[in-house]
């Protein structure tokens, strides 16, 4: 489990940069709203703890135990219908000794173990351009995307879908499968983003439906569309260097007038950008940047396939999700509630981005020798 390495080796780099967008999510919760400051500074202290014991730990014990973390991923999953807290039509949650704990996010880093596992597998084969592999990842990909798209959260489910695309696309998929494809999907899109306008159809809740048509029509929807309004305000009023932290509880401070509800969790961007500016949201949009890069970069050394996809992975999910989320609060998307790594409120979010870095930091310590 545990092996001897080399502390030269360790991505000292992508520790501090985690650190500090960490730091600037509690800095910033604390602005906005300072009832969940504590919480964020005890979950940041403990997915650092984690983050550290992990980088220890040889990811190829971890990922001996892929079976077992993927029953019990499904597990949590199946219990949250039964035992989990339902808020505003969802039902994702757990709440244990006051604390929330969402299964789903910590699904996103086990599928990326899993898959890894799998496609790395298939690699050493020399399968994973053939239909059977196509199907045996459907087939493994199927059931936590069928439980998460029915709490419901639509969010999470593309999330997941587009990071496990990401992996398949890297193990070596075939352009000639990728592009066929794209020519089943473009029209597929199409045909959906039609159907989601019928006053008929069943396949999508009403709230998903209306933040579809809110982005597609932003005039007819502007109450749906209100919260993302809201927020391009928000960040346009930081204009070039923002309002700082203090001006987030001046009287023209959108925040200070919660024109925006649940500002620290998925729409915390908005409050960067007023207190920061544009200035400001550039450094942070690079820190994740870099955070993404670096994730890539082990990646591209690590010693083998199964670490090369955990670390890319891990980058992709990052990645995906900060374009995700900045996304939404710049309006550049439709709604969805996706929290910023790293740096929204939420100890689920927090403490499952910490496990994915803490395993590729074990990886960079076994990285391969040139």
């Amino acid at each position: 489990m545990l092996k001897k390495y080399h502390l030269k080796d360790y991505s000292f780099l992508l520790f501090l940069l985690v650190i500090i967008a960490m730091g600037i999510g509690v800095t910033v919760i604390n602005s906005v709203n300072d009832n969940y400051t504590v919480k964020q500074a005890v979950g940041v202290g403990v997915s650092v703890l984690i983050m550290l014991i992990l980088s220890l730990i040889d990811y190829h014990f971890i990922t001996k135990f892929t079976l077992p973390l993927y029953i019990i991923s499904a597990l949590l999953l199946v219990a949250v219908f039964a035992f989990g807290d339902s808020s505003n039509n969802a039902r994702r949650w757990f709440t244990i000794a006051g604390i929330r704990f969402q299964p789903s996010e910590l699904t996103k880093v086990i599928m990326i173990i899993v898959m890894a596992v799998f496609l790395s597998a298939k690699m050493e084969e020399d399968t994973i351009t053939k239909p059977k592999t196509f199907f045996q990842f459907i087939a493994i990909l199927i059931l936590p995307v069928f439980l998460i798209y029915n709490q419901p959260d639509l969010s999470t489910t593309l999330c997941l879908l587009m990071i496990m695309a990401a992996m398949y696309y890297l193990a070596g998929l075939s352009y000639k499968f990728i592009g066929i494809t794209l020519l089943i999907l473009i029209p597929l899109i199409s045909l959906f983003l039609w159907y989601a306008q019928q006053p008929w159809q069943k396949l999508l809740y009403d709230h998903q439906v209306k933040r579809i048509m809110s982005f597609l029509y932003p005039t007819e929807y502007a109450e749906e569309n209100a919260q993302q309004v809201n927020s391009v305000m928000a960040i346009g009023s930081g204009q070039l260097s923002g309002k700082g932290l203090a001006g987030l509880a001046g009287a023209d401070s959108v925040s200070h007038t919660n024109m925006i509800s649940e500002q620290h969790t998925d729409f915390i961007f908005s409050a960067i950008g007023e207190s920061f500016g544009f200035v400001g949201s550039v450094i942070i949009i690079g820190i994740i940047f870099l955070i993404v890069i670096q994730c890539i970069r082990i990646g591209r050394r690590a010693k083998d396939d199964t670490g090369r996809l955990l670390a890319i992975g891990v980058g992709c999910w990052i990645g995906f999700q900060s374009f995700i989320n900045i996304g939404v609060t710049t309006q550049l998307l439709p709604n969805t509630g996706l929290p910023l790594p790293f740096i929204s409120y939420g100890l689920s979010s927090l403490l499952s981005n910490a496990i994915g870095i803490g395993i590729v930091l074990n990886i960079s310590l076994q990285k391969r020798k040139f």
